[in-house]
C-alpha cells in the first residue's frame, strides 16, 4: 500500500484491467516510461477481485466494456470486499459517451473517466491527480489513527484517575472505622460478579465494581465519638449511625454521571431488607437491585473475613447463613444467583487482586493478653456470643482469636452486626448473661 513520505512513483501499485491485450501493453509502456515501477495487467475481469486481494493496488485502471464480467460488475465485486478504511481510486476507460453509462459507473464506484481513444498526457495527468488524492487520504487516515490512539490513551488515563478517586474516596470512609481498605474492594468485586451473574451488561458490571465501593461513604459524616465508641451505642447514637446511608446518598446526589448515580442508589439502600425491616423500611422491589446486590456482598464479606478478635467463617457456614436469610433480609432471586456464583467461584470471592487476604484453615485460639496461652472457655464463649449470627448456634461457630483492644473491637462489631441485621437479641442477652463485655 502507498505510504506517506516516500517517492510515490516507485512505491505505488497500479492494476490495469482491459480485455484487449494491446491496450494493457500500451498503458504499461507509457506508465513505465513515466517512472511507475509496480504494474500488473490482466485481460479477464473475473480475475480482478482475487488479484486485488493479493496485490492490493493503489490505483485501478478499468475498462468498462468487457466480456464475462464488465467493469460495473467488477466494481460491485470490489465494493463488497472493501472495508470502511479502504480507499481505491478507479480510473474508468470507456468509449461510451452516454451520460447514463457514466452515471452508472460513478454509482458503482468509479472515481474518474477517460474516453477512448485517450491522450497519453491526459492519462498521466489523471493518474497523478488520483494518486495525490489517494496519498492525502492515507495521510489523513494515519493522522486520524494517531489522534484516536491519543484519545484512547487520554480516556484510559481519565478512567484510571476516576477509579483511583473513587477508591480513595471510599477508603476515606473505611479507614475511619479502623479497617484495612480491602473490604470495600472485595465488596466491589463480589457485587460486580453477582451483577454479571444476574445478566447485566459489561458496562453495568464495571460500574457496579466501582460504585459498590462507596456503599459506606456516609461514615465520613458520623462523629468519631459514635463511629469509634468502645461501648454499646445508645438508641439515639444508633439512629445517628444509621444516618450514614442518607449522608452518603446526599454526598453523591445530583451527579449526571451514571457511576455516581449508581453509587448514590447503593449508599442509600444497601441496609434495606427484603421484608421491609431495613433502615428506610423499603421492601421487595421498592429496593433498587443495586442495593439488594450490595447488601448480600457486604454481609458475605463481613462473615468470611477475619477481624482482630475473630477468625473468618468457612465458606459452607457463610453459605448457609446467606441462604437462611433469603426472603427475609435478602432478595431470593439475588440469593439464588449468589449461591450459584459461590458454588462456581468458591475461594475467588475471598480474594483481593487475586491474593488471598487470609487463610481459610481453622486455627486454634490465640492466647488472650496476659494469660500466657491459657485457654479460658468462659472468655472464649463470651467472644463467640458477642459476635453471634442469627440462625447459627454457638457450638457451630468457628474459633476466634484475639488481638489488641479486644473489648473495643468486640463491642464495635456487635453494633456493626446489628446494623447488618445479623445480631439477635437472644445472642446479645447471652453475652450479657455470661459477663459484661466491658470486663474483657
Amino acid at each position: 500500500m502507498l505510504t506517506p513520505n516516500e517517492d510515490v512513483q516507485k512505491q505505488v501499485r497500479l492494476l490495469i484491467v482491459d480485455d484487449e491485450r494491446p491496450n494493457v501493453e500500451m498503458l504499461e509502456r507509457v506508465l513505465k516510461a513515466a517512472g511507475y515501477a509496480q504494474l500488473k495487467g490482466i485481460t479477464d475481469g473475473r480475475q480482478t477481485l482475487p488479484v486485488y486481494l493479493e496485490y492490493r493496488p493503489d490505483l485501478l485502471i478499468l475498462d468498462l466494456k468487457m466480456p464475462h464480467l464488465d467493469g460495473l460488475a467488477v466494481m460491485r465485486q470490489l465494493a463488497s470486499r472493501m472495508g470502511p478504511k479502504d480507499d481505491l481510486p478507479i480510473l474508468v476507460l470507456t468509449a461510451e459517451t452516454d451520460p447514463d453509462a457514466k452515471y452508472a459507473a460513478l454509482h458503482a464506484g468509479a472515481t474518474d473517466f477517460l474516453t477512448k481513444p485517450f491522450d497519453i498526457a491526459e492519462v498521466l495527468l489523471r493518474i497523478r491527480n488520483l494518486l495525490r488524492t489517494h496519498l492525502l487520504h492515507l495521510e489523513l487516515q494515519v493522522q486520524n489513527e494517531h489522534l484516536e490512539e491519543r484519545v484512547r490513551e487520554r480516556t484510559r488515563t481519565l478512567e484510571e484517575a476516576q477509579t483511583e478517586i473513587i477508591h480513595r474516596l471510599a477508603l476515606a470512609a473505611e479507614y475511619r472505622d479502623d479497617m484495612t481498605g480491602e473490604h470495600i474492594r472485595r465488596v466491589g468485586d463480589i457485587s460486580a460478579l453477582l451483577f454479571e451473574a444476574l445478566g447485566k451488561s459489561r458496562i453495568q458490571v464495571e460500574l457496579m465494581r466501582l460504585a459498590a465501593q462507596l456503599h459506606d461513604l456516609g461514615k465520613i459524616g458520623i462523629p468519631d465519638q459514635i463511629l469509634l465508641k468502645p461501648g454499646r451505642l445508645t438508641v439515639k447514637e444508633i439512629d445517628q449511625m444509621k444516618a450514614h446511608v442518607t449522608i452518603g446518598a446526599k454526598t453523591l446526589s445530583g451527579s449526571r454521571f451514571a457511576l455516581l448515580q449508581m453509587a448514590e442508589e447503593i449508599a442509600l439502600t444497601h441496609h434495606e431488607c427484603w421484608d421491609g425491616t431495613g433502615y428506610l423500611r423499603l421492601k421487595r422491589e421498592e429496593i433498587p437491585l443495586t442495593g439488594r446486590v450490595v447488601a448480600v456482598a457486604d454481609v458475605f464479606d463481613a462473615l468470611t473475613h477475619a477481624r482482630p478478635y475473630k477468625q473468618a467463617w468457612p465458606l459452607d457456614q457463610a453459605r448457609s447463613q446467606i441462604e437462611s436469610l433469603s426472603g427475609k433480609q435478602f432478595d431470593p432471586v439475588v440469593v439464588d444467583s449468589f449461591l450459584s456464583l459461590l458454588d462456581r467461584e468458591g475461594p475467588r470471592l475471598l480474594q483481593v487482586d487475586g491474593t488471598p487476604s487470609h487463610s481459610r484453615i481453622p486455627v486454634p485460639f490465640a492466647a488472650l493478653p496476659g494469660e500466657g496461652g491459657t485457654q479460658d472457655p468462659d472468655r472464649q464463649r463470651l467472644l463467640v456470643a458477642g459476635s453471634g449470627i442469627r440462625s447459627v448456634s454457638a457450638d457451630q461457630w468457628p474459633p476466634f482469636s484475639t488481638g489488641e483492644n479486644v473489648r473495643s473491637r468486640v463491642l464495635r462489631e456487635l453494633d456493626h452486626l446489628e446494623q447488618l441485621g445479623l445480631l439477635t437479641e437472644d445472642v446479645r442477652a447471652a453475652a450479657v448473661k455470661r459477663g459484661s463485655p466491658m470486663d474483657i
